[in-house]
């Protein structure tokens, strides 16, 4: 089958010549001098070539020019990225190489990757200032990749491990393309983008659908601080700031005086943003904060035209979107295919009319989609998916805990976070917990509330019960040590 990126890229790329495609904090590439780039490191990764197959590529790192020379790269040679969140543990990242059948790897050279990688690696080269290595032979079979699938990325799930979905070139090339006619994004827009590109904010909002019509895309890494925000937006003269809720919140805190000046449209995506949050940030900025909800497995579905109301926007060119007492269901051209590592679990929630289910309830009121909960187990902390199952599980396998049970509040912010209760024996201490599920699990799947006591509360028929755990996080009295909260 024909790919659909490489040429679709290449076009993009030569029809833009020598305006900026995208720059980080180290300097700049234009459309033609990326597009160049991008094919030298093809050539070093084409080297690799499996007899049979395609390249397995996986991308580890954060935000970057590197990064999306890596990516197009992989595209150019023939292969298939693996866009791995670089917030995953070396734990996950090796289940990931394990599942996947993953050749290569592309990492900051500083990142803990000997548990995946051959000792022989090749430094940057075309690749800057990131490194590629050999992934080591595992001795599961390798798993067969469908024939359109171009680009993999990943999600938590209810299987306990990262869910590799697999994109087709057409919904990759759909997601973007429905993206930037939905939002007018054009040729004079400058995107300043604070999610990794790895996650569905940054992919479906700032990558591909940057370069369509030849607008300019800014990446940051590191901790999106409101300095660090206010900075970029500066010296780029952003007219787009794509961010999660978290980013917005601290520049509440903060109440920047300038920095908005040429920012016409603000998104946020991934997890509610608090309605005080986004009236706060306007009134300070004068900037409008469009509201978008996305699914990692369907893509870009809605978006807030008018940056006004609670509300999530209505669906985007190209989605269906249902409403029903079983929750939200979603039809889009952006669609994921399945789990390459999971198979079946993808295929039993889309129904027989093609609909996903997301595992979202709400509501579409004058054609705009309102969430009112979570049909599903999976807590949303910061746009990013967690099985609280899969974190209970961890702690129970450490020294002295007798029973856990996570599951989703609010931290001292009013803002969801993950929490753990835990029935400990005499001795245990929160910081010992956080530091065994540290060992095994990516920062962000850490309890941020943590209670210890002496056994589990549970309601009328043994299970635990919700309601009386969340009331355990406020009451001083629990049994707890200094850190516990």
């Amino acid at each position: 089958m024909r790919a659909v990126l490489p040429e679709l890229f290449t076009d993009v790329l030569t029809r833009h010549g020598e305006r900026v495609a995208v720059s980080d904090a180290a300097g700049s590439l234009g459309y033609a001098e990326l597009l160049q780039r991008a094919r030298a490191a093809a050539g070093t990764l084409a080297r690799h070539e499996v007899p049979g197959d395609r390249l397995r590529v996986a991308l580890y790192a954060t935000n970057s020019v590197d990064y999306v020379v890596s990516y197009l790269a992989t595209l150019f040679a023939g292969g298939v990225p693996f866009l791995v969140d670089s917030a995953f543990s070396p734990f996950d990242l090796s289940r990931i190489a394990e599942d996947c059948g993953l050749d290569l790897l592309v990492h900051a050279p500083s990142a803990e990757v000997h548990a995946v990688a051959d000792e022989a690696h090749a430094a940057g080269g075309e690749f800057g200032v990131l490194a590629v290595s050999r992934v080591r032979p595992f001795d599961t079979p390798r798993p067969h990749l469908l024939d359109a699938t171009e680009v993999c990325r990943f999600t938590s799930g209810s299987t306990g491990r990262p869910n590799c979905i697999e994109f087709s070139g057409a919904a990759v090339s759909a997601a973007a393309a429905n993206w930037a006619k939905g939002t007018g994004l054009s040729a004079d827009d400058r995107i300043a983008c604070f999610a990794a590109l790895s996650n569905g904010l940054a992919f479906n909002t700032s990558l591909l659908a940057a370069f369509l019509p030849g607008a300019s895309l800014h990446l940051s890494s590191g901790l999106p601080t409101a300095t660090r925000v206010v900075r970029l937006l500066e010296s780029t003269r952003a007219t787009r700031l794509v961010a999660f809720p978290a980013l917005y919140e601290s520049i509440v805190r903060r109440a920047p005086k300038e920095g908005f000046a040429a920012v016409r449209t603000a998104i946020s995506s991934g997890a509610p943003l608090r309605e005080t949050v986004r009236e706060e940030f306007t009134r300070l900025t004068g900037v409008p904060i469009h509201n978008y909800y996305g699914v990692a497995e369907a893509g870009p579905l809605t978006y807030a035209a008018d940056g006004a109301g609670s509300g999530l926007g209505a669906p985007l060119p190209g989605v269906r979107l249902l409403a029903t007492e079983q929750g939200i269901r979603v039809r889009s051209e952006s669609m994921g295919s399945r789990y390459l590592n999971a198979p079946g679990v993808f295929e039993e929630r889309v129904d027989a009319e093609g609909y996903y289910h997301t595992g979202d309830q709400g509501h579409l009121l004058d054609g705009t989609l309102h969430l009112t909960g979570r049909t599903s187990r999976l807590v949303n902390v910061g746009g990013r998916k967690i099985d609280p199952i899969e974190i209970a599980d961890v702690l129970r396998t450490a020294p002295g805990v007798l029973d856990a049970v996570a599951f989703e509040a609010d931290n001292q912010h009013g803002d969801p976070t993950l929490a753990a209760v835990v029935a400990v024996e005499a001795g245990v201490s929160a910081q010992s917990l956080r530091t065994h599920c540290a060992a095994t699990l990516p920062s962000f799947k850490v309890p941020g509330l943590l209670r210890l006591v002496d056994r589990i509360p549970a309601n009328s028929i043994g299970k635990p019960s919700i309601e009386r755990l969340r009331r355990l996080l406020g009451d001083p009295q629990g049994t707890s040590d200094p850190q516990s909260n």
